[in-house]
């Protein structure tokens, strides 16, 4: 496995790294978005993760509020992982909260990591009562007092991202990363203005949702009444965005081209979209889809070893163009 650099740091990572949302273990609102886990099923998902070359995951405070981070490093504990080897990101929650709040939940974090340092710290939304600028020295006060290694931030548009690393940057610290939406079914950061400044600021981007939300898989094309079978909130975000009779017709030719290239791989349309989100652009993307199942873990981590061709990698480029 070839691992990236996060950012300007001297972090390595995987292309791929595991998304924890679905850990939540029914807790909160944010924990409604999935079915409850058994410790032993969450336990098989960071196992085959690990073994299939996955070396971070990503969880947040908002994920059951704790939730995710704790069944996080009790499967990490099971499986005898140490403490120095283990890559941690994490995000605080800022809506209703102040700068301040940064300071004083990152004991809890820490808490419910069970040992386990936070690698990536993040500002989760730009949603704080406080500046960007006053959350960013609230992080780099982290980060010197060493509680964290590396500072983030999530669904920061460019000129949300520019100020926070502008205001690292007066503290000698780089912004190692901006998590985001992308897919090859959403591709604003490429018209936006986020991927060409993360780029050029050296700023890597974290792709969440990189599967559309299953859409890519095709079998919401081949059978939509699958919709309402999704569990919960999933359901609503899937029947409101995308999902629509006149989004799946608008989406068939992607969808039509993932499954002609997954033949010629042996591999699913499924595990080609999430390769050329890794790898259309370079180094510069990582992403992190999540696995409810040992399967999809195992789906996710086959996906690195495909080789896709410039031929494939364009192609799906030209048919995916109108979302950008």
């Amino acid at each position: 496995m070839i691992l990236r650099r996060l950012g300007k740091t001297n972090i390595k990572l995987s292309p791929l790294g595991l998304g924890c949302w679905q850990f939540s273990q029914d807790n909160g609102f944010a924990g409604k978005f999935w079915s409850n886990l058994s410790n032993d099923e969450t336990l098989q998902i960071v196992r085959a993760s690990l073994e299939g070359g996955v070396n971070w995951f990503d969880t947040a405070e908002l994920y059951g509020w704790g939730k995710s981070e704790a069944s996080l490093s009790q499967a990490l504990q099971k499986i005898n992982i140490d403490t120095q080897s283990a890559i941690i990101a994490t995000k605080w929650w800022p809506l209703f909260r102040r700068s301040s709040s940064i300071k004083t939940t990152i004991h809890d974090r820490l808490h419910y990591l069970g040992g386990y340092p936070i690698t990536l710290h993040q500002v989760h939304m730009p949603l704080g009562f406080s500046s960007i600028e006053k959350e960013m020295n609230a992080m780099a006060d982290l980060l010197e007092e060493g509680k964290v290694k590396c500072i983030g931030v999530s669904n920061f548009s460019e000129d949300q991202m520019i100020r926070a690393y502008s205001a690292l940057e007066k503290r000698g610290i780089q912004l190692a990363s901006n998590q985001v939406e992308y897919s090859i079914l959403n591709r604003k950061i490429e018209s936006n203005g986020i991927l060409k400044r993360a780029q050029e600021l050296g700023v890597s981007i974290i792709a969440y949702s990189p599967l559309a939300k299953g859409l890519v898989s095709g079998k919401f094309h081949n059978d939509p009444h699958l919709i309402k079978k999704s569990i919960r909130w999933r359901r609503y975000m899937r029947m409101k965005k995308h999902f629509s009779s006149s989004s799946l017709l608008k989406s068939s030719l992607v969808i039509k081209e993932l499954t002609r290239i997954a033949s010629k791989h042996n591999a699913s349309p499924l595990q080609i979209a999430l390769n050329w989100v890794i790898n259309f652009h370079g180094n510069s993307i990582f992403a992190i889809p999540g696995a409810t199942k040992f399967k999809q873990a195992i789906d996710n981590i086959d996906s690195m070893k495909i080789k896709l061709s410039t031929s494939d990698l364009d192609s799906l480029d030209n048919v995916s163009k109108h979302y950008t």
